[in-house]
């Protein structure tokens, strides 16, 4: 299992900034080792229970809340990997377990019971958790990013554009998936993520498009059709 805690700001740009930005973290910042030309693919399915809970704690701003996500990196993806992401205040904290292609497309029908076989606890954690609160697969929301990295204070800023989405076929392997953009695909979202503090020489880079933070939501933007949420 893998645990990131650290602090996440979101902004919404335009692609003519996404291109100046990006053009100019290049020259100082190292690129994600997955980068190709405008980023790369990713593609993630979300779960919540019968009630929409975790939908609903996003657009009630509560500051202690959970999402729990299949995430692949492209439909011929060996692996997905099984994510839980809590907000606790400023923070927020990521744990992620490594699945079998195998055992990933079991939850994208909706069958947990192959986690209780895992060992890892997050594993057991989820399965208790989905089980108690009837959580089912609920959305597809996929995305090409772009990532830049810096090594002090485990500094990362992506670039997210290009998402569309489905809430009509859950399997996060299937090339042939039938989605929906569900914003302007001339906006772009922008995320920065540090623990500690963001570095000056960084912050100075983004202090043209880095203002007005916005609570911006890729799970709640895939749920435009049966939820009618629009940003």
């Amino acid at each position: 299992m893998n645990e990131v805690l650290r602090q996440e700001k979101k902004f919404l740009i335009g692609l003519p900034d996404y291109y100046y930005h990006s053009g100019n973290l290049a020259k100082f910042m190292l690129e994600d080792a997955h980068n190709r030309g405008d980023g790369y693919p990713i593609r993630s399915l979300y779960f919540d229970s019968l009630d929409d809970r975790d939908f609903q704690e996003k657009l009630d701003g509560l500051s202690i809340r959970r999402k729990i996500r299949l995430r692949c990196y492209g439909p011929d993806s060996p692996f997905a990997l099984l994510e839980v992401k809590q907000k606790e205040g400023a923070m927020q904290k990521k744990r992620s377990l490594r699945l079998p292609r195998e055992e990933a497309v079991r939850l994208t029908r909706g069958d947990f019971s192959g986690l209780l076989a895992c060992p890892e606890p997050l594993a057991q954690e989820c399965y208790a958790v989905m089980n108690l609160h009837c959580y089912r697969p609920r959305a597809v929301v996929e995305y090409r990013r772009r990532a830049f990295i810096a090594k002090e204070n485990k500094i990362r800023v992506t670039f997210d554009h290009h998402i569309i989405a489905t809430e009509s076929n859950f399997n996060i392997f299937d090339g042939s998936l039938c989605q929906y953009p569900v914003q302007d695909q001339s906006l772009v979202v922008l995320e920065v993520k540090y623990n500690g503090f963001l570095l000056s020489y960084i912050k100075d880079m983004l202090s043209g498009a880095a203002n007005g933070e916005l609570s911006v939501s890729k799970y709640c933007l895939s749920r435009t059709v049966s939820k009618h949420f629009y940003f």
